[in-house]
């Protein structure tokens, strides 16, 4: 594809976007840590809104238990997720500057790989995880924004859901769910779009 034909369709592709946005949306950088129910949506959502670069980071294959709820497919098991989402997400936008990193992030590594983010985007499974990350981002970048996933297990219950502020720690989800509870790709999806709404709300008002 030819970079005017490129360009041509990358404009009919966000003719519908919500006006004013588009623009300021495809200068931005967007951090994703992890790959997963929550990560793999976010990206998705983030790339059909009009996120122009993303940089994404994390170390697992597709399993067949992750298809209930993560944005991959049978052909996909046993690739590693960063490469199997990067297809789909050049396959909505060809435009999309995309920086993947099969590395298992941790906090000495993490301000690194993001370093170039104009916020992050948490989608770790375990609370230990999510806790370290959120320090190290908030340490080494006090002033850009992290969104985090707290409680999205089980089903129904849309109502309790919402986003809480602290400083520049934005939490999604419902606070208490446990993933004892089970998985369901109908909540995971609403919490990752959460994010994914409160990331670009965050950078278009930013501007």
């Amino acid at each position: 594809m030819t970079k005017n034909l490129e360009q041509l369709y990358i404009d009919q592709i966000f003719e519908r976007n919500v006006p004013g946005i588009t623009n300021i949306l495809l200068k931005k950088t967007i951090g994703i840590a992890g790959l997963g129910g929550l990560g793999s949506n976010v990206a998705v959502s983030l790339v059909r809104s009009g996120v122009g670069r993303l940089l994404v980071a994390d170390y697992d294959r597709v399993e067949p238990s992750n298809l209930n709820r993560q944005f991959y497919f049978l052909e996909d098991i046993g690739k590693k997720k960063t490469e199997a989402l990067s297809v789909y997400l050049k396959k909505i936008n060809p435009g999309l500057i995309l920086e993947t990193n099969w590395i298992k992030l941790s906090r000495s590594n993490v301000c690194d790989i993001f370093k170039k983010a104009d916020l992050l985007i948490e989608a770790f499974d375990k609370a230990e995880e999510k806790a370290w990350l959120i320090e190290a981002w908030s340490e080494c970048f006090p002033k850009k924004p992290i969104i985090v996933a707290s409680g999205l297990a089980g089903y129904g219950k849309t109502e309790i859901l919402k986003i809480e502020r602290s400083g520049n720690i934005y939490i999604c989800g419902d606070g208490m769910s446990e993933s004892s509870m089970g998985l369901n790709a109908a909540r995971i999806a609403i919490v990752a779009n959460m994010q994914a709404n409160m990331a670009i709300e965050l950078l278009v008002n930013s501007e």
